[in-house]
């Protein structure tokens, strides 16, 4: 594994999420999902991170929840939560890539997948993980979106050399619908998400992360991109969110 990695991995393990999001967020998909609260569901929890909505989905419903992730440090996190949470005997930790996973077909009746699907992109992920699901089975995942047609060219431009796959909720509809998915709802995290949920625990680490590694040049560099994104979002918030997608295998 790479320094680089390393020293992201140090940073985000830290904090509650890896990516914008909100338990308010993670409630809202189970309700379009419908998934009763009397009903017993297996659940893939695809590129979990430290797991917040692992934890959600645990406490609110009767489920077994594999949570997946290639960082097995983040797993030893959220290992830790669960315990703490007393909720450790319907969650398992599984290191794995998500584009290599050891499932087998028909396997699950829901894959959740927060801020992750982007590692393989969209329309790959949608496809790819459905044989996983059952017939019936539900789909949520967040992806990043534009919300507006028409954007200012300097995000244009960040987002088309960060995530060329970025794209408007129809289309992104229209993604899973050639997949073989009926779409069942959709909405936009709100700025909070990303500010209070993400950004602002994230921005009060930078200090700590810098001493732990005697503020090397490499640790600095983390922390220049890391306040890159934070502004694009804060100066282009208007035009781009991610949008929680939640749809049905036919």
């Amino acid at each position: 594994m790479s320094d680089e990695m390393q020293l992201l991995i140090d940073l985000h393990k830290q904090n509650e999420r890896q990516g914008p999001g909100g338990r308010t967020e993670t409630e809202l998909a189970i309700y379009l999902a419908g998934l009763g609260f009397d009903t017993h569901y297996k659940v893939a929890d695809i590129g979990c991170g430290t797991g917040a909505a692992s934890l959600v989905l645990a406490d609110m419903l009767d489920v077994d929840i594999t949570s997946v992730d290639f960082l097995q440090d983040f797993l030893d996190v959220l290992n830790t939560s669960a315990q703490d949470a007393e909720l450790d005997s319907r969650i398992k930790t599984l290191c794995a890539s998500m584009d290599d996973l050891p499932f087998n077909e028909d396997a699950y009746d829901v894959l959740w997948s927060e801020g992750a699907i982007y590692n393989i992109g969209f329309s790959k992920g949608v496809q790819d993980w459905k044989k996983y699901l059952k017939q019936g089975g539900v789909l949520v995942a967040s992806e990043i979106t534009w919300t507006t047609e028409e954007r200012p060219q300097a995000i244009e431009d960040y987002w088309e050399e960060a995530y060329p796959e970025i794209d408007t909720a129809s289309n992104k509809m229209a993604v899973l619908e050639r997949a073989g998915y009926q779409p069942l709802g959709y909405f936009v995290l709100p700025e909070h998400c990303w500010l209070e949920g993400y950004y602002e625990p994230l921005r009060t680490s930078y200090d700590a992360f810098l001493a732990r590694h005697s503020n090397s040049e490499a640790a600095q560099a983390i922390i220049a991109g890391e306040k890159e994104e934070v502004a694009m979002y804060e100066k282009y918030k208007s035009y781009y969110s991610y949008g929680v997608y939640i749809a049905r295998k036919l």
